[in-house]
């Protein structure tokens, strides 16, 4: 069968051996299932969060942090019966989540593993945000939580940096459906995001411009109470950039209070800012097979 699972609409027959763009076979790929702190409080909180990181990807960004797993078929292949397992054992030693990460070009195996499993726990979909609408249908009900990149508003540095000239407007449409499934953010007691939207966005060196827009597109098409927004300053260089010398450095501490000052005069309310020092591979995990068998 072609797949057509992502906005590539590339028509590998995974199946049948045959990788597209995202790189991937039709089996799943898990490089590490285990708790997590390194994301936003609401998600880590004092437990973890159960994070399943999964080898390939649909947008392959040229800067990625995870770009030892997310090039091509690292990992453990796990099917629908090992992958329900790997939720429950999270589960059961106490995540307040299950986090599954770049997670996409998964998604049919996923929704099996997920469909009639009872976890207690919201699932989280940790996501590029460059999503097709059809293929987010087919998890409601089974996700309780969308964490999205909106990555780009430039149409431009999408075509440049991730060869997705269509990014803003697909990632816009993606994130409305989640909107729609998901409906306001809702969080417990201890600060734990239950059901609702959480969008991200890391700030990208010399290009400020594209961050002041994306908090406006976010602004302009989501309820500001309603939806979290995450501004990320961890951008750290990574190998593979001889091509692209403007993404060789951190962003700079102007670069950062600039955004960070355009969202504080924003309507948007709710949500989080990383400041500049969380730069560095610190907040990579290692991607050794811990947690998969």
């Amino acid at each position: 069968m072609k797949c057509m699972l992502c906005p590539r609409r590339c028509g590998a027959d995974r199946a049948a051996g045959e990788t597209g763009f995202c790189a991937a076979p039709d089996t799943a790929l898990v490089c590490r299932a285990a708790p997590h702190y390194g994301e936003e409080p609401c998600i880590s909180g004092s437990r973890g969060s159960g994070a399943v990181f999964f080898a390939g990807c649909n947008l392959r960004c040229v800067f990625c942090q995870n770009h030892a797993i997310s090039r091509g078929a690292a990992g453990t292949a796990l099917d629908v019966p090992a992958l329900r397992d790997t939720f429950l054992r999270l589960r059961d030693g106490g995540v307040h989540n299950i986090n599954l990460v770049t997670p996409t070009h998964f998604s049919a195996v996923i929704a099996e593993a997920l469909s009639g499993l009872s976890l207690g726990i919201p699932v989280v979909w940790n996501s590029s945000g460059y999503e097709s609408v059809d293929t987010l249908r087919q998890l409601e009900g089974l996700v309780q939580v969308y964490m999205p990149d909106f990555k780009y508003a430039d149409a431009a540095l999408a075509a440049r940096y991730s060869a997705a000239p269509d990014y803003p407007a697909v990632a816009l449409a993606a994130i409305g459906e989640m909107f729609r499934q998901t409906g306001p953010a809702v969080l417990d007691g201890e600060g734990i995001l239950q059901r609702g939207v959480l969008i991200r966005h890391l700030i990208l060196p010399g290009s400020a411009e594209n961050t002041l827009r994306v908090i406006d597109a976010v602004e302009d098409h989501f309820p500001p109470e309603e939806i979290l927004f995450s501004l990320m300053a961890q951008y750290t260089p990574m190998p593979g950039l001889e091509a692209f010398p403007e993404l060789q450095r951190p962003i700079t501490q102007a670069e950062y209070d600039r955004c960070a000052s355009y969202l504080d005069f924003s309507s948007i309310c709710r949500g989080y800012t990383q400041s500049p020092e969380s730069t560095g591979e610190t907040l990579i995990p290692a991607f050794d097979g811990t947690g998969v068998t």
